[in-house]
């Protein structure tokens, strides 16, 4: 299969991890008898030292031609008298809406090896943690119209409108259950129709989707402020939450931070036919970068979320993610998830160890 895919490194560790996801793409490739072409562009803090500018017309022309973007990190203190569109992150916005990205895809899952590391009491923590958040990315109260600041009785007053129409939820609740078809079959649809009109459309169009287009995989409703409570008290019981941009925004923050390893959680962004983006969601971490320190593994975890979600590779994306298995139960760790009896090892050498094991 012919891949075409578009690095934007970006900021501070952002280069070193991408060189590893990068070398882990290029040893499925030789495995598997793929035939895969980098584009290297210029996204965040990088472009704007060399263009001023966090995301050139040039980098959203290479990711509109690419088959899959892989995302390093953007961001850091050296811009941040920057303010607004001038700053990094407008780059990470501006490419998500240029490639119509409207479905974000975050997988928390724990892995055995590091348990010890889990936020939650070790008894739930022994029936696993893999739960996948999809949050709609376009659309709902951060999108709405009207917003903004007024003045009412004397009074300044501020205004945001969670809006929806029929399709965005359609469209996301595919996504949703399409996922769902590659993990456990379950999905759990998460708003609170008890107190909001967007919320009781959601649901009935939720509904109608799984009635009409999926009624192969199970279908549970559950209001947002059960949602976050039960994902503390109980995660094992959750394979796929769909969820608006707002309550998305918060539900997914909870179930990767209750894993304990931000480090090793990766993310993906898809849109209705375009290039995916695939990217870790911790950040750039610039007071470690260069230094040969960075965890690798949410970036080559990412490499795997792009072989199964943009090129239909099931059966290689199970061997990356089960080559950083084997790296983690042979107790190999990078320091931000060092633990008792581990070996440290560095970004490069995790990266070597689970490129042996592909």
């Amino acid at each position: 299969m012919e891949m075409r895919i578009c690095l934007l490194a970006g900021d501070g560790i952002g280069p070193e991890i991408m060189e590893q996801g990068v070398r882990v793409l290029e040893t499925v490739a030789g495995k598997f008898g793929h035939d895969m072409e980098f584009t290297d562009a210029l996204i965040g803090g990088a472009a704007i030292d060399k263009t001023g500018d966090p995301l050139p017309q040039e980098t959203v022309e290479a990711c509109k031609a690419a088959h899959a973007v892989l995302l390093g990190a953007v961001g850091g203190p050296r811009w941040d008298n920057l303010t607004g569109a001038e700053r990094p992150e407008a780059g990470l916005l501006g490419i998500r809406k240029a490639l119509g990205l409207f479905a974000n895809l975050r997988p928390a899952k724990l892995f055995p090896e590091l348990a010890s590391a889990c936020f939650l009491r070790p008894d739930i923590v022994a029936n696993g943690i893999d739960v996948m958040v999809v949050r709609e990315l376009t659309g709902g109260i951060y999108f709405g119209t009207p917003a903004g600041e007024e003045t009412r009785d004397g009074l300044r007053t501020a205004f945001n409108t969670m809006v929806y129409n029929e399709e965005e939820v359609r469209r996301i609740a595919r996504v949703a259950f399409e996922a769902a078809r590659k993990r456990s079959g379950r999905v759990c649809s998460v708003d609170k129709a008890n107190v909001l009109a967007v919320s009781r459309l959601w649901r009935e169009i939720v509904t109608a989707t799984h009635a009409d287009e999926f009624p192969d995989v199970e279908l549970s409703h559950m209001y947002v402020d059960n949602a976050a409570m039960q994902l503390v008290r109980d995660p094992s019981q959750f394979d796929v939450i769909v969820t608006g941009n707002l309550f998305g925004d918060i539900l997914s923050d909870e179930a990767s931070v209750i894993t304990g390893s931000i480090g090793m959680l990766p993310s993906a962004s898809l849109g209705a036919g375009g290039p995916g983006l695939f990217e870790p969601i911790h950040g750039s971490a610039p007071d470690i970068a260069g230094q040969n320190k960075a965890n690798p593994l949410a970036t080559i975890l990412s490499t795997a979320m792009m072989l199964r979600h943009s090129f239909g590779l099931e059966k290689e994306a199970e061997a990356v993610e089960g080559a950083v298995q084997q790296v983690l139960k042979a107790g190999y760790r990078t320091g931000d998830i060092m633990d008792q009896g581990g070996t440290l090892v560095g970004c490069n050498t995790m990266g070597n160890l689970v490129n042996e094991r592909i």
